[in-house]
């Protein structure tokens, strides 16, 4: 189990139960009724919830028990730090909206989930059974359904941030009617929106049954999981299943790595060519537009930079989820289950580990967002509006004729 894909999930949630060395009689029936003459054996129920069949331990403990608390703690600063400064009034342009939305997106992903990571791998409770069934439903919300909302409108911001850019750097007349402040609030209030949407059936796809059986000789209670009565008998479990990841792997995972790359291509090529105008302007002595056009080189650099980094994380899930669903739904054999589980396993932390990435690219690459930084927590006072208009005028770029600020 994980933030961001659950391997289970891919799986159709393949059979999960503790080890059972109780021997009894191979009895079959319904389960989930109190009353029954016989309570069944551990290995007897597929789909009774327990951790510690869901992901590789032997790895899942250290990353997720022992590294990710620290990781958690550095990007909760982190992030909190990214919002606290983007949120300032003169900081309010339309690409900085879409930062400070990424960096809330990636933040709620990571905090989600966060207490069931502390509690079944810091404090080694991963090989407990999950009882009652309002505790399995929430864990099945925090670590599965709504990490994926955020993440997947954080994949959507990232893809809203390079078409904007994009727009800015090669279509600047374009850019002063579309890329405005109102406009960006719309289309993020869209991206959360078909977010939502998207994983809305995730949240009632599944029930979680009350059950006893047998563990070792001693008696238990955990829940049992099971597809919903609506998704089998309207839609059937291939259909949904099919329609959900295949829905994923074009629109959250592929498409958008796919369309990134193009942008980052585009943008990069013109970044170039913005260079050698600079070049040009600066051999003629023309140092304010140089100034300027230096300004809006560094922006562009930093947004390319963000982007590649996104890329890098989550170019590998989207090949990864694209082979899990492929041999799921076509019936093929392309890689080994317990392989594509640790592989997803692993590039899942990569993602969280490259949350707080941003706030060093920040710092690093934006002079504007470094200033305000030290002025809010080194110097200890707040610019004013007019103050950070005269300041950072020359990184915002020009203003429109709407007081909107082009970065």
């Amino acid at each position: 189990m994980d933030v961001l894909t659950t391997v289970a999930d891919l799986m159709e949630l393949t059979t999960t139960y503790p080890d059972d060395d109780y021997s009894g009689p191979n009895k079959t029936g319904n389960y989930s009724n109190y009353e029954d003459d016989w309570i069944p054996n551990a290995e007897e129920l597929p789909y009774l919830i327990n951790v510690t069949r869901d992901v590789p331990i032997k790895y899942a403990m250290p990353l997720f028990g022992y590294m990710m608390p620290f990781l958690l703690l550095i990007t909760l600063i982190a992030n909190t730090l990214i919002v606290i400064v983007l949120a300032q009034k003169h900081m309010r342009t339309p690409t900085n909206l879409v930062l400070l939305a990424m960096a809330i997106s990636d933040l709620l992903t990571l905090l989600f989930p966060a207490p069931w990571y502390f509690y079944m791998y810091t404090l080694n409770n991963h090989s407990k059974i999950l009882f009652p069934t309002a505790l399995c439903y929430s864990y099945h919300c925090m670590i599965e359904t709504i990490p994926a909302f955020f993440h997947t409108a954080s994949i959507w911001l990232t893809l809203l941030l390079a078409v904007q850019r994009y727009i800015y750097v090669c279509h600047p007349t374009t850019a002063r009617t579309c890329c405005t402040v109102p406009k960006v609030w719309n289309a993020m209030g869209w991206i959360y929106f078909f977010a939502l949407i998207h994983q809305s059936t995730r949240f009632f796809d599944r029930i979680f049954h009350s059950i006893r059986f047998r563990w070792e000789g001693e008696l238990h209670e955990g829940c049992w999981s099971m597809t919903a009565d609506w998704v089998r008998e309207t839609i059937t479990e291939n259909i949904y299943y099919t329609g959900y990841y295949g829905f994923r792997i074009l629109f959250v995972h592929v498409g958008p790595c796919l369309a990134l790359v193009i942008f980052n291509v585009l943008l990069f090529s013109a970044l170039r060519k913005a260079q050698l105008k600079r070049d040009k302007l600066f051999k003629e002595n023309r140092k304010s537009e140089c100034k300027k056009l230096r300004d809006s080189n560094c922006t562009t650099l930093m947004l390319i930079v963000v982007v590649t980094v996104f890329l890098v994380v989550e170019i590998p899930m989207a090949v990864t989820t694209l082979l899990h669903v492929m041999q799921n739904a076509l019936d093929l054999h392309i890689a080994d289950y317990d392989d594509l589980n640790t592989t997803i396993l692993f590039i899942n932390f990569l993602i969280i580990l490259s949350y707080p990435v941003n706030f060093a690219i920040y710092c690093g690459m934006s002079r504007q967002f470094r200033e305000t930084f030290k002025d809010l927590f080194l110097q200890g006072r707040i610019p004013s509006a007019r103050e950070g208009s005269s300041r950072y005028s020359l990184v915002n770029g020009p203003r429109t004729s709407t007081n909107e600020t082009i970065l």
